[in-house]
């Protein structure tokens, strides 16, 4: 039962065929079209592990953030709406584009070398039907396991989680933008800053979900690592913790948790 739980994760972790536009996903996302891209030719190795590996990451957002809205509003009557709305607005979209260029270039089990173990499916899988909480990259579960364990503490410690997320990904989308920009893979360095723009903004969100509910340092109060007031808080990203908090508070219980 439990390879046949891997495997149902493995397979959805990377898809050929996209899930399509999610409806509610912020502008940044609906602006992209990657057939506005040129193809790049030998796309690299190194360029294909990093399609694998965000992939991975966006399911991780998406999973982690649905599954700690779950738990919070069944078992602490808190509904925290940031974790919903930024999952099913923005971090499905996300996944999608990655699926996206995943299609474009045809990738299947021999094209990836950072992987445990892989299925390259051909399904046409959503994001609500990829098995949650399960990945075929051991540093993307352990760092699930960490986050949803922490997140599950309480409604500060989720809004935490959420900051931790999106520094981590704007780290590893920086890192992957530098390398597809010097392999002049224009399609993907488009595509992940995409999913940056989509990280800055969220990561305001969370740091005003902090402060609406009394910690004044936002997403600072984690530390130096988790600390960046340099991320661009354009028109949208200034709204963004209003748009995603519904009206700017998480339901809170009668302790402020």
């Amino acid at each position: 039962m439990k390879s046949k739980i891997i495997l149902s994760a493995v397979m959805a972790a990377i898809v050929l065929l996209g899930c399509g536009r999610d409806s509610g996903a912020s502008n940044s996302d609906k602006g992209f079209e990657l057939s506005n891209y040129p193809v790049t030719p030998n796309l690299s190795q190194e360029l294909k592990n990093s399609l694998a590996y965000m992939g991975n990451e966006e399911r991780l957002a998406y999973d982690v953030y649905l599954n700690l809205y779950n738990y919070h509003s069944k078992n602490s009557n808190i509904e925290i709406k940031q974790l919903y709305n930024i999952a099913t607005n923005s971090e499905s979209r996300h996944i999608s584009i990655v699926q996206d260029i995943v299609k474009r270039y045809n990738l299947n089990v021999s094209d990836l070398s950072n992987v445990d173990e892989t299925i390259v499916s051909k399904n046409n899988m959503s994001s609500e039907n990829m098995p949650s909480g399960v990945y075929d990259i051991q540093k993307i579960q352990e760092l699930y396991d960490t986050l949803y364990a922490k997140g599950t503490v309480s409604q500060q410690d989720a809004l935490e989680v959420g900051c931790m997320v999106e520094v981590t990904d704007v780290d590893d989308l920086d890192k992957y933008i530098t390398k597809a920009d010097n392999a002049n893979a224009i399609d993907i360095v488009a595509a992940f800053k995409v999913l940056r723009s989509g990280s800055y903004n969220h990561y305001w969100a969370f740091d005003k979900g902090l402060k609406n509910i009394g910690v004044a340092n936002g997403c600072c109060s984690l530390g130096d690592t988790y600390c960046h007031s340099e991320y661009p808080q354009n028109k949208q990203g200034s709204q963004e913790g209003k748009r995603h908090n519904g009206n700017g508070n998480g339901n809170r219980n009668r302790n402020g948790s």
